[in-house]
């Protein structure tokens, strides 16, 4: 008897995204040809982004705002045997699935417990978003840190294993990444997806990479996520 196939849910949170949902309905139709699921967190739009979500999807969460919540409320529906967290100003290649179902069919040989992320490319063309780009898909090879502009994927087991992302309101992706880690360590796929640079084009790159380094160095001694949202934000 020939394995039914692997499901993968990507659930995408979203918070006031109307210009951004109009352009990614073509980009998931494909994957929801498949078969896979798409679905979509609301945390309490106040413009057009849930009735947008409804019209792409009919798996739509309403939750209370948070990414970290919004996600594990995403993965507390999903029907899938892999979960795939995309934020969603970051595009999938067009071969998603079947690079995560291949990487997931060779490391079921050699462990139980499954998870990764992808490469990143900044979607601004200027060349000091390589070096960034770069530097961050580089750092997260070596420390198995993953962040969520990677497009995260994890088996639903093992992220309930590790008791789903906690709750905090920044830094989610770091916690979670630290305890899976322990686990396993994650599949670095090369392919790439490609993440919105609005931040860096609107604040500045010096000042974004700065503050970027400021947060990971105030969490790693202690500082509260709390705090640390206060300054990203």
């Amino acid at each position: 008897m020939s394995k039914a196939p692997i499901k993968i849910s990507i659930i995408i949170p979203v918070l006031n995204e109307e210009a951004i949902l109009s352009h990614i309905n073509e980009h998931l139709q494909s994957i929801k040809e498949q078969g896979h699921e798409v679905i979509i967190v609301d945390g309490g739009s106040t413009d057009n982004t849930l009735m947008m979500a409804q019209e792409i999807t009919d798996r739509v969460v309403i939750s209370k705002a948070g990414r970290a919540l919004q996600m594990n409320n995403g993965a507390a529906i999903a029907s899938g045997k892999i979960l795939l967290f995309l934020h969603v100003d970051t595009f999938l290649p067009d071969n998603t699935i079947q690079i995560i179902l291949d990487n997931y069919q060779k490391e079921s040989y050699r462990r139980k417990n499954y998870w990764g992320r992808f490469d990143v490319r900044l979607s601004s063309s200027k060349y000091v978003y390589r070096l960034i780009e770069g530097f961050m898909n580089l750092r997260s090879c070596i420390t198995s840190i993953a962040t969520g502009d990677q497009a995260i994927f994890i088996e639903k087991n093992l992220f309930n294993k590790v008791g789903q992302f906690p709750e905090i309101v920044l830094m989610e992706d770091i916690a979670i990444s630290r305890q899976l880690k322990k686990i396993a360590k994650p599949v670095c796929i090369k392919q790439k997806v490609v993440s919105s640079s609005r931040r860096w084009e609107n604040n500045g790159v010096v000042a974004t990479v700065l503050l970027m380094w400021k947060l990971r160095l105030y969490y790693f001694f202690g500082v509260s996520p709390k705090k640390l949202n206060q300054l990203y934000y």
